[in-house]
Order: C-alpha cells, then structure tokens, then sequence
C-alpha cells in the first residue's frame, strides 16, 4: 500500500461492519429521548394498558418528554438504552454495514451500476437478517420505553439482563422473538427506504456535481433519507410497537393487532406518533450516517498507517 492516500483504499466489509455498529450506538445515544417519545405516543389507547397509563395523556414531541420527565424523572427518557446500544451493535452492523456487500453480490456480474431493483432487494435482505439475530434487544427495548413508572415507583424490570431473563421465563424464549414477523416487515421496509434513499441521493448529487463526497452531502442524503422513511415505515412502525409491547393474550397476532386498531382507533392511529418518529428518524439519520463516513475514513486511514513500511 505504499504510496496509497486513505481515499484510494476502499473499505473493507469488517470496517463498514464495525463503522455502522458504532455510529449507529452514537445516532441513539444523540435520539434516544425522541424514540421513548414516540413509543409512549404510538401505544396511548390501548384498550388494555395499565391504570397509570390509561390516566397519563401525551401531547406532541415536547409535551410528551415533559410529562415523562415531570412523572417519571429525566432518567426515565432513557429507560432502555443498554437494549438499545446492544440492538444498534447487533443490528444497524448488519442491515447497514452489509449493504454494499449484498448489493455486490445481488449485482450482475458486467454492470457498473446497481439497479434500483437490486438496490431494494439487498435492503430487505439485510434488513430481514438483522431482525432476524436481533429481535430480542428491540423486544427489551420496547417494553423498557412503554413501561410508565412514576418517581418511586415499582420497576418493571431489574435492569436489562434481568428483562431477558424475565419474559423468557415467563413467556417463553419465543416470548424474546414476540412480533418478529412484523419486525421483520418494518425493517425491511425501512432499511429499503433508509439505505436505498441516502444512496441514491447521494449518489446523484455526486453524479451531478452539486456536492463533494463530504459533510454537507451526507447530511442531505440522511435527511431526505430520514423523512422518506418515516412517512413509508410508521403504520408497520406503530403496529410493531403495539404488538411487541402487549400482554399474553391482548392480540391473537400482528394482523389482529392491526384490525383492533383500525376498528377501535380508525386509520389515523397508523400515524400516531408521526412527528417524533420524523424528528427521531430524521435526526437519527444525519447523525449516523455522517459518523459512519466519517469512522469508515478513520479506520481506513488507521489501516494504511499500520500497513505502510516504516
């Protein structure tokens, strides 16, 4: 590698791997308190929620975070975050850091450019993985943000270790894998939208000349990647919060989840939660794709200074 500048050097699969994971723990670490938002938004009306929450009403992105905040404490914003960071690490490195490997390898041998098709299929395929192995964080995850626990009050869970161990022993290590299959419709879905969107964004931008291959670039194509998939990915977003978060025996399966709430909430309840889910995913998106740039061009950097000669 003698001679070679870090843009020379394409990433390796490992380095988008690690990248992803990582920028992907530091997007949720910046979003976290949006997501918990947009869960508690997403099941307010359950018929079968608890007493405390049926007597708690949110309002919006910002009245929703007071209310936690004032009932529950600001650490609670953050209930669930170790799931989070174990999901991101589990998941995020595979659906985002195995992207361009399985695009590659879904494109026809001869052609330069990946079709849209191609693009799509290897999105839904990476995405359906990384539900796949991933499952049980969001699991924790979900009941940790939807559980309301009021200043002094009783834990739902000892901590995130013993939430796995919990509804496994209480519902069964299926209980861990409760609402893959939805999971696995919304993440495909938005890692089509997510991925596909930046990319090709991205790439035209570049393609035209309008922007470099830097800062300002990667946080249009997360925006416009970000508000994509918000509006395409909320209704099975909201079906699987819903689904993840009930009780043994509440719904019969995520399709009679979804018909509870068409017939008890109407249509519009598909699209609860849709501004901190857009403020959460748009922002979410800016701050892990660019770190993800910009940690794929520091660990490449690391690899030619520890491959060069002295």
């Amino acid at each position: 590698m003698v001679g070679l500048k870090p843009t020379d050097v394409p990433p390796s699969a490992s380095i988008k791997f690690l990248s992803a994971g990582t920028a992907a723990c530091i997007a949720d670490l910046c979003t976290f308190p949006l997501d918990t938002a947009k869960v508690r938004l997403q099941i307010q009306g359950e018929a079968k929620a608890s007493k405390i929450a049926k007597n708690v009403k949110y309002k919006g992105v910002c009245g929703t975070i007071s209310t936690i905040v004032k009932m529950e404490g600001p650490k609670s914003l953050y209930n669930g975050l170790i799931a989070g960071l174990h999901r991101q690490m589990s998941f995020a490195s595979i659906r985002i850091g195995l992207y361009d490997s399985v695009k590659q390898f879904y494109t026809p041998k001869g052609s330069d450019n990946a079709s849209i098709l191609t693009r799509l299929l290897a999105g839904c395929t990476t995405g359906a993985l990384a539900v796949t192995c991933a499952q049980p964080t969001d699991v924790v995850k979900v009941r940790f943000q939807a559980h309301v626990r009021l200043v002094g009050g009783p834990k739902r869970y000892n901590g995130t270790v013993d939430a796995y161990r919990t509804i496994a022993r209480e519902e069964g290590v299926r209980g861990l894998w409760k609402g893959t299959l939805p999971n696995i419709t919304r993440n495909s879905i938005v890692n089509c939208a997510e991925m596909v969107t930046y990319d090709i964004i991205k790439e035209k931008l570049l393609i035209y000349h309008l922007m470099t291959d830097n800062f300002p670039c990667h946080f249009v194509a997360a925006f416009g990647a970000g508000f994509c998939t918000t509006i395409v990915a909320s209704p099975v977003d909201v079906i699987k919060t819903r689904y993840m978060n009930s009780i043994p025996g509440q719904y019969k399966s995520a399709v009679n989840c979804t018909l509870t709430m068409v017939v008890q909430e109407g249509p519009r309840a598909f699209y609860k939660g849709f501004i901190p889910s857009f403020l959460r995913l748009g922002s979410w998106n800016v701050v892990m794709f660019v770190s993800f740039e910009q940690l794929k061009r520091l660990m490449v950097l690391a690899q030619v200074g520890w491959e060069s000669p002295f």
